[in-house]
């Protein structure tokens, strides 16, 4: 298999991924929080929880599939974009129908977790791909 050099701004664009699929997975442990102050503190929070999906949900996702196109990153970087966009649609599905079906509701802390799962999956992957690669080169 022909191998292939990664110009600066690939480079640049894998860094990018890494540090937006932390923030991505910093955002779902902070989603955790807001829903556990909500269900245990004063349920005024569920104003915080449903609000701050809003400025990550679909937002960050797209900009790692622009990014995993910048960085050349391999194949699995865009299946796992793919998974976090089902999965945030999953999550306002769930959060959203449970007027009509309450027992989807219950699926929305599962698909918060296969979310969880996902972004860890990601973040182990690139840091080995990043940092297996720098050290190769010197």
């Amino acid at each position: 298999m022909k191998k292939q050099s990664l110009t600066n701004v690939n480079k640049l664009g894998r860094l990018l991924y890494l540090i937006l699929i932390m923030v991505f997975f910093l955002s779902i442990i902070t989603q955790f929080f807001l829903a556990g102050l909500s269900i245990f503190v004063n349920p005024v929070n569920w104003v915080k929880h449903t609000t701050f999906i809003h400025l990550f949900g679909f937002n960050i996702p797209v900009i790692l599939l622009l990014l995993a196109y910048i960085g050349k990153l391999p194949r699995w970087a865009y299946w796992h974009i793919f998974g976090l966009l089902v999965g945030v649609f999953g999550m306002y599905f769930t959060a959203n129908i449970t007027a009509i079906y309450s027992w989807v509701g219950a699926l929305h802390p599962i698909i918060a977790i296969i979310l969880f799962g996902i972004c860890y999956q990601a973040i182990m992957k690139t840091t080995k791909l990043i940092f297996n690669k720098q050290k190769e080169e010197k």
